[in-house]
């Protein structure tokens, strides 16, 4: 049996957990804020409300999550009234990094509570909330399964701050720069005390340092891509009126934006119009002073972002550091051809010239050029749009899932 933590209910990790589950391998999920979406007392609010709090329900019976969510609504408040000193990186109360410690002592604690009782041999954990777990894990014999969902630390802080020396107007959007050396050293401690790494990517597993490599299976599992009952009965843009490039994420240089401005300034076409949608890192009127051209489109829910990119025909994704970006596969699904780089995490889904185009972190000319080419081509878009799908629908949630428990099953019989 397992014991898995995480404070949020990312797409990956419900994936994990319905694989565990269904397998008959899930003892606890422990997390921030949760609750089972069987439970009478969430069915028994109104529609509206029960829609809003989907976000933290699980699929799985109340008996298996356990909960703290003390410090994690502070965060979720302090976010609504606008208390950033609560939420300061690292240092504030209600930060992302204390919501995330606290609940690795509280799993550990969990862990050491029910490990006889509830039969369980093995702990997975996620980078910044596996330390003490995996330290009481040792403790007491329980094998220590790492989940690095982006590029390991010492690769990625290397290319943000080669990234703050490129374009240093932009270091306020990199985030990563200004981690601790504690914080560090923690995230040194958990690969160190894991004994199973899962990566989403070829890229992730090449971040990894070669000792750990060498000393302890690493898995690359993929991640799924959005199934066909997420779409709204709806015709996809095609060909029509200007190129529209999409950019969707976070608007950072970590996700190479200013390498997007810097592209599209290099544009030929003048059918070419840009859509932005992600969180602002800073006002918005200063990236019109980096590139005042596009149409900028605020975060959505999830449904909402699947209907915007079926108004646009192509994805543009030059990240400098990520894991496996989901974006690209949900952009896939929705038949938007890609032009990312490798660093984005999605280099297995690029047929070059059929699903997209890969190009070199840190060139605007290379960008440039690949959008130039779907202005000149667009008789290309609907059959492009096709294999993109195509290649999306081989990658499942459930093969995700699979993947994982079977690489956990092998651990367990060493």
């Amino acid at each position: 049996m397992i014991l898995l933590a995480h404070p949020f209910g990312n797409a990956n990790v419900r994936a994990v957990l319905s694989a565990l589950d269904e397998a008959g391998l899930l003892a606890k999920f422990v997390t921030s804020l949760g609750w089972s979406n069987a439970s009478p007392l969430v069915n028994a609010l109104p529609v509206n409300l029960r829609g809003q709090l989907a976000r933290r329900g699980y699929e799985l019976p109340h008996y298996k999550i356990k909960v703290q969510p003390a410090r994690e609504i502070v965060r979720l408040l302090a976010g609504k009234l606008r208390q950033r000193w609560l939420t300061r990186h690292e240092l504030g109360q209600a930060s992302i990094d204390r919501v995330w410690r606290e609940l690795d002592r509280f799993a550990a604690g969990a862990l050491r509570e029910s490990y006889q009782d509830q039969k369980i041999l093995g702990v997975y954990g996620y980078e910044d909330c596996a330390e003490r777990l995996f330290e009481t894990a040792r403790e007491l014999g329980i094998r220590r399964i790492y989940d690095l969902p982006i590029a390991y630390w010492e690769t990625a802080r290397r290319l943000l701050q080669e990234e703050a020396q490129r374009y240093p107007e932009w270091e306020p959007t990199l985030g990563g720069t200004r981690d601790s050396e504690e914080k560090l050293a923690r995230k040194t401690h958990e690969l160190d005390l894991a004994e199973l790494v899962i990566c989403p990517s070829a890229f992730v597993l090449d971040s990894l340092p070669e000792t750990a490599r060498a000393s302890k299976p690493c898995v690359v599992a993929p991640f799924g891509s959005p199934s066909l009952e997420e779409f709204e009965p709806a015709e996809r843009k095609t060909g029509a009126g200007s190129l529209r490039v999409l950019f969707a994420g976070a608007l950072t240089q970590r996700k190479g934006l200013a390498d997007l401005f810097a592209a599209m300034k290099l544009v030929a076409s003048k059918e070419v119009e840009l859509v932005m949608m992600g969180s602002l890192l800073r006002p918005l009127a200063w990236y019109r002073e980096q590139f005042p051209h596009f149409v900028y489109e605020p975060p959505r829910p999830h449904r909402d972002v699947l209907r915007l990119m079926r108004t646009c025909d192509v994805l543009v994704l030059p990240s400098i550091v990520e894991g496996r970006a989901l974006v690209q596969q949900e952009a896939m699904a929705c038949g938007l051809p890609l032009i990312v780089t490798k660093n984005a995490g999605g280099d297995d889904l690029i047929v070059e010239g059929e699903t997209g185009f890969l190009v070199p972190i840190r060139s605007p000319e290379a960008i440039a050029e690949k959008i130039n080419w779907f202005a000149t081509n667009r008789a290309s878009l609907s059959g492009m749009a096709i294999a993109a799908q195509r290649r999306a629908s081989e990658l499942t949630w459930r093969g995700y899932g699979e993947t994982i428990v079977s690489t956990i099953r092998n651990l367990m019989k060493q």
